[in-house]
Parts: structure tokens; C-alpha cells; sequence
């Protein structure tokens, strides 16, 4: 398959590169600046600079983006609304990194996890700016896109034990009563959901066992 992982330098394109090399995928990193991936092929450009040109030949396409500083935090929802724009009507599809913040802690999807009280406070505005991306998304039927949303301790140093569980829109716990994963298995998961999902236009998430 031929896969393009945009903003492929952070700690997580870096492992969704390595995870699809490693599975002879025909891998693009698209990065700003010099490519620091093990990808031998590379797009040197902002994301928001991509046009369809650049994409089209894609069997899917990973946005790897993220940020954490307050002030741009509202690049989430711009820098996806530009891949949603510039992918509409295509049968390339969209995967996302997502959070865990905007995961449902109750079977009707009233309550999403960072609307709880013991949420942590540093990492609301970047939940909420994720769950604004999301919810923006979920209004897109042009696109055929994923949002994959990491367990709530995503840890980018964790090791790679190959074992995961595969949830939907609800907050998961492993079998130790956690909500744990690492990189390395998210991005096991991201693959796989490349090479053989088919949650199309849905929300899924992963936990660690």
C-alpha cells in the first residue's frame, strides 16, 4: 500500500512510519523541514501548503499533526479541515491520531471524558480543542476518514509488546483496570487499521492489554 504520514517528524509519525516500512508499505513522509524518519521518501512542505496534487496518489493518508501550546491549539480543526478540503471525493482515506479526551464515558454518549470532574486541567484545552476537531469531522460525508483515539495515558517511551485492544467510541479499560498505551502499540493499530479496517467515516479507539 502506498501511505503518506503528514507532520511525520513527531514521536508518533516517526513510529506510524517505522511500523508501515516494516510491513513494505510505500511510504511518504511529509514534513516542514528536514525529514528525520526512516522514510526514504519525503514531501517538504507545511501542512497547509498541501494541495490534492500532492495527495492524490495515496491509498490513505495519517495525520500525525498535533500541538500542545494554547495559542495554537485551534490549528487542529484548520490544519484538518485543509486535508478534509483537499481529499473531498476521493477514495483516499483520512486517518487520524486522535486523543482520548473526547471518548464517552457512558453508553449514551452524553458525557465525554474531559466533561469529568477529575480530568486533569492542563490537559483541557488541548481535549477539548481535540473533541472540536472531531466533532467537526463527524459533519464531513465527503471524506473517508478515521479518527483513532489512544488510551488516556498515551506513553510516547512505552515499549512495543505488539498487543492491543480495539474499542469504539466509549473510554476502555484493560484488563488491569487501566487506560494505557504506547506509541509503538498505537501505531501497530493505525497500521492495521490501514492494511485491514474498515471503520470508515467512524471513531475507534485503542488500549494497551
Amino acid at each position: 500500500m502506498k501511505i503518506a504520514v503528514v507532520a511525520a517528524n513527531g514521536k508518533a509519525g516517526k513510529l506510524i512510519v517505522k511500523e508501515a516500512l516494516d510491513r513494505n508499505f510505500d511510504v511518504t513522509a511529509i514534513v516542514r523541514g528536514q525529514n528525520k524518519t526512516d522514510a526514504k521518501k519525503s514531501v517538504i512542505k507545511d501542512i497547509m501548503e498541501l494541495t490534492k496534487d500532492d495527495l492524490k496518489s495515496f491509498d490513505a493518508v495519517v495525520d500525525a499533526f498535533g500541538t500542545f501550546v494554547p495559542d495554537t491549539l485551534s490549528q487542529h480543526s484548520i490544519t484538518l479541515k485543509h486535508l478534509c478540503d483537499i481529499l473531498s471525493g476521493s477514495k483516499t482515506r483520512l486517518l487520524i491520531v486522535g486523543g482520548a479526551g473526547s471518548l464517552y464515558i457512558d453508553k449514551g454518549h452524553k458525557t465525554q471524558l474531559f466533561e469529568t470532574p477529575d480530568f486533569p486541567k492542563e490537559y483541557l484545552p488541548l481535549a477539548k480543542a481535540q473533541g472540536k476537531a472531531l466533532a467537526e469531522l463527524r459533519e464531513r460525508d465527503d471524506v473517508q476518514w478515521t479518527f483513532i483515539s489512544p488510551a488516556a495515558d498515551f506513553q510516547a517511551e512505552g515499549k512495543r509488546t505488539g498487543k492491543y485492544i480495539l474499542a469504539g467510541e466509549e473510554f476502555t479499560l484493560n484488563s488491569k483496570g487501566e487506560s494505557i498505551i504506547s506509541y509503538a502499540d498505537y501505531a501497530i493499530a493505525m497500521i492495521d487499521e490501514i492494511e485491514k479496517g474498515d471503520h470508515i467515516k467512524q471513531r475507534i479507539s485503542v488500549v494497551g492489554e
